[in-house]
């Protein structure tokens, strides 16, 4: 099943979504990459979740990956005593260590990590940023503050503190554990919550160990004053909206979001922008005006992929949404001066220096598509970040890699014999070319592989071939 459209779709599955029968119309309809999110459910549900999307992936005869979204670490106030409180603006509010349950003078925060990041003049946003205080005083273990905005605050709501670095481990012990479980279930991309710096994501790598791909969610400002450091140790990179959105003034949040997506895109890795895309379609069949244009836009800026989330994984209409996303992406993608803006600028250095030739050559021999021989998916890679008109066939013994690959912007991966001798590497791609239907009879095809054939390397071999006249 080869899909007419460059850009990939991310579906979050949940109770709306995740039977095997759903899962497979997903599919169906486009999904490309399926996301488990570890902040609901148990793992007996998760177990069941990922064995549905590898039965439905024989269904849809191309490899789809299952990407784990660790929860991350998550700032919330303890309980009040009548399970919520009324506040005005210009009232005095506590905030504190004790585990006495609250009321409309103060509450419990069970978080040393926040007194220690808080200054006097700081804002304290509570419930995604509908309440909102600022700190007059403080200590080790409280702070007094006047609310600035909000009439209501309940049990267990969540803490941010725009601005400020946290002092708190990204990976809790329920994600080592969710990451464990995960990783088990053989899992194709880990996805990393709240990450503020390079170390974050070095301890990912580290317990991960290539046994997935990795990938870094941008969700608080402090992360984007590391990026590149951060980007430098991450795979993937998702454009986390929602939590970005609550620390960020909105109009910051595009520039951010266009920042994030041109950074990855010179690195060459996957970028997913994520959150309320298509809102609306929770408890709609359609979406608003202004949410097709929002994925159209970030298909223009060149996203690898975009992603749907309560839409799929709790909406009433979870196949609706995920056709309409297809529909736009295709109808962006035809757009003539689409093409014009997915030309590649970076530098080229030695390891991108054939595969920029390759990309280069495709568009003046009118090839129908570049066949990318790659064992671990860096080759096909590469190939996407120059953005070419034609489809990338990566062919790789390796269905990890292919499932990896499901992520990455104008690629179809297919899953090959292990190769040895060059001169079988023509007929191979010709006839998984045409297999696809990436390619027809007596049509041109161009060829990217290395030598030693099943050696992890730059491609080193650039040939032209030609499929058969039937």
């Amino acid at each position: 099943m080869i899909r007419a459209r460059r850009a990939r779709i991310v579906a979050t599955l949940g109770p709306a979504s995740r039977d095997l029968d759903k899962v497979r119309e997903l599919a169906l309809a486009g999904a490309d990459v399926f996301r488990v999110n570890f902040s609901h459910g148990t793992h007996a549900d998760h177990a069941r979740t990922i064995q549905n999307v590898r039965k439905a992936e024989q269904a849809v005869g191309r490899p789809i990956a299952v990407l784990a979204d660790l929860q991350g670490p998550k700032l919330r106030l303890g309980r009040f005593a009548e399970r919520s409180a009324p506040l005005k603006a210009g009232q005095r509010f506590r905030i504190d260590m004790d585990k006495t349950p609250g009321d409309s003078e103060r509450v419990g925060v069970p978080h040393p990590e926040v007194f220690a990041a808080i200054r006097e003049g700081a804002v304290v946003l509570l419930d995604d940023g509908k309440v909102r205080l600022r700190v007059v005083k403080h200590g080790p273990d409280w702070a007094d503050t006047v609310v600035e905005a909000g009439e209501q605050l309940s049990d267990h709501k969540g803490l941010n503190l725009p601005g400020s670095a946290i002092p708190i481990p990204a990976l809790t012990e329920k994600d080592r554990k969710d990451l464990a479980f995960a990783l088990q279930e053989g899992v194709d991309w880990v996805a990393l919550s709240f990450v503020q710096r390079a170390s974050d994501m070095a301890e990912l790598r580290q317990i991960v160990a290539g046994r997935a791909g990795v990938l870094a969610k941008i969700e608080k400002p402090a992360a984007l004053n590391a990026l590149d450091e951060i980007l430098d140790l991450s795979e993937a990179v998702m454009v986390a909206r929602g939590d970005l959105g609550v620390e960020l003034a909105p109009e910051e949040v595009p520039v951010a979001q266009k920042q994030l997506i041109r950074a990855a895109r010179m690195r060459g890795i996957p970028v997913i922008v994520a959150t309320q895309m298509l809102e609306s379609m929770i408890h709609s069949p359609t979406p608003t005006r202004a949410e097709a244009s929002d994925v159209a836009g970030a298909v223009y800026e060149g996203a690898d992929a975009v992603m749907l989330s309560a839409e799929t994984a709790a909406g009433d209409y979870p196949l609706e949404a995920v056709s309409i996303m297809d529909r736009i992406i295709t109808r962006v993608e035809q757009d003539p001066r689409w093409s014009e803006l997915m030309r590649a600028q970076h530098e080229v250095g030695d390891a991108d220096a054939l595969v920029s030739a390759a990309f280069h050559a495709a568009e003046t021999a009118s090839a129908a598509c570049v066949a990318a021989f790659t064992l671990t998916g860096q080759t096909a890679l590469r190939l996407g970040r120059e953005r070419p008109v034609q489809p990338t066939l990566a062919l790789t013994p390796r269905l990890a890699t292919a499932r990896r690959l499901a992520l990455a912007w104008g690629v179809e991966a297919r899953v090959v014999a292990d190769i040895r001798d060059p001169e079988d590497i023509p007929k191979l791609a010709c006839h998984e070319a045409m297999a696809a239907g990436l390619a027809g009879p007596a049509q041109r095809i161009l060829i990217l592989a290395g030598l030693p054939m099943g050696a992890p390397g730059a491609a080193n071999i650039l040939r032209l071939a030609h499929t058969p006249r039937r």
